[in-house]
């Protein structure tokens, strides 16, 4: 039972530090004030996204010409393992914080990554695959949502949608690189094993960095401290009451969570589907790793320009275009089929700016509707449904495609796509002026 708590309870971890104060340090909030730590952090954040990409490219191919795989729901079922447990995780991660400081969560996370490149290298079956994405989610879960909670921590309000953009960016420009990189390498020396280990390299750095990165305990105090809004006295902060605020009780987080599931619902199809559909059409590995990879790449550098605009814009425009954008994404990839090459660059220019505008505004937005005392729950709760997106794509894109085939598929994602960008327009208001 969620019980009324005050802002110090709910967030135990922040209150180690007198506000203002760190081991004998001014405390202070904003990007320039704390650009080290901040700096580090993006690189963390790299290291986070570098493994992931290792799956973009060559896994659903794995599934298909490695281990003999002939339904494409049994393929995707390495992106349905990897979206339930980053999306539990997710959730779990905000609770977490309530007992456990972000940095020792960071370092938890990395140690659990350690096994997912030699995994996907040379698992002898496909439940091996399965199971390193189970491994894979637990790491993204933690690893992801504390460079986000921290940065957030760093900046204070005025600066979020910046500090989410270059988050995003770093993460998902990593995303691509190694989509990318794999797909080369793929060419070269094979499917596996090749390929799958350069994620040693991004575990060994991401742990690294985690070690020395500073905890933001005391910024999370001290934003707690000067809140122009005190927390009202009525107004519970467990996990219980976040996720039934930011799932279906307040308009606003509403009309962001189901965006951000929708994002990554069509993000997740073509994580499986495109692959396959391109190489059905000819294209060789080396071509479908170029759309794979353009497509976050673009996501990835995009956000940094998008996050000031959206502390400058407001959100919601970013985030209805951005949806509308993607859904046109969407129908390129078939429209110019018969051009499979043009069809997926076209196609991933359009992903990678939609998802741009709208990946750091949807975050932004959930920090400004949710208090500090309960924002790592709202961050999480926006986050698990996100993140369940994964797992519904990779479902609708499985069972659609074997009975209807790849074209039907996302023809339905893109509908899905445009719709919630209507849905947001309606729901969503600006919980902040634009600067």
């Amino acid at each position: 039972m969620t019980t009324p708590t005050t802002a110090a309870s709910a967030e135990p971890s922040a209150t180690a530090t007198a506000p203002g104060r760190r081991s004998g340090r001014p405390v202070r909030l904003g990007l320039r004030e704390n650009r080290l730590q901040f700096s580090l952090l993006v690189v963390v954040n790299v290291a986070v996204g570098g493994l992931v990409g290792l799956e973009r490219t060559t896994v659903p191919l794995i599934g298909s010409e490695t281990f003999g795989l002939t339904s494409d729901l049994a393929v995707f079922s390495f992106i349905v393992a990897f979206g339930l447990t980053k999306a539990v995780t997710n959730l779990a991660a905000g609770a977490l914080t309530a007992r456990f400081r972000r940095k020792q969560l960071l370092v938890v996370g990395w140690l659990i990554g350690v096994p997912v490149p030699f995994a996907l290298a040379y698992a002898p079956s496909w439940g091996w695959i399965v199971a390193a994405n189970v491994l894979l989610g637990l790491n993204q879960g933690l690893t992801w949502s504390m460079t986000v909670n921290m940065k957030i921590d760093l900046v204070g309000p005025a600066r979020r949608g910046l500090a989410i953009g270059l988050n995003e960016a770093a993460g998902y420009t990593a995303v691509g690189a190694t989509a990318l990189l794999t797909g080369y390498l793929a060419t070269a020396y094979g499917l596996r094993p090749v390929p799958e280990l350069i994620g040693a390299v991004f575990v060994v750095a991401g742990l690294a960095l985690a070690l020395v990165v500073r905890d933001t305990a005391a910024h999370v105090a001290l934003e707690l401290a000067e809140h122009p809004k005190p927390l009202p006295t009525h107004e519970a902060t467990g996990l219980r009451a976040a996720f039934a605020r930011t799932s279906w009780r307040d308009r606003s987080l509403r009309g962001v969570s189901q965006a951000g599931l929708v994002n990554n619902l069509n993000d997740g199809l073509t994580w499986g589907v495109f692959p396959l559909l391109f190489t059905d059409h000819g294209l060789g590995l080396a071509a479908v790793g170029l759309i794979k990879g353009l497509y976050p790449i673009l996501w990835g550098i995009g956000q940094i320009p998008t996050g000031h605009l959206a502390d400058r814009l407001g959100r919601k425009p970013l985030i209805v275009t951005g949806m509308l954008v993607q859904s046109a994404g969407l129908v390129l990839a078939l429209a110019l089929l018969d051009h499979p090459l043009l069809a997926g660059l076209l196609s991933a220019v359009a992903l990678g700016l939609g998802t741009a505008l709208v990946y750091p505004a949807l975050i932004a937005a959930i920090s400004d509707h949710a208090h500090p005392a309960w924002r790592t729950h709202a961050l999480g709760t926006y986050r698990f449904w996100r993140d369940i997106g994964y797992a519904a794509g990779a479902l609708m894109a499985g069972a659609l495609a074997d009975a209807f085939g790849f074209h039907t598929t996302v023809l339905a994602a893109a509908t899905l796509t445009a719709a919630s960008g209507l849905l947001a327009a309606r729901w969503i208001t600006d919980g902040r002026h634009p600067a």
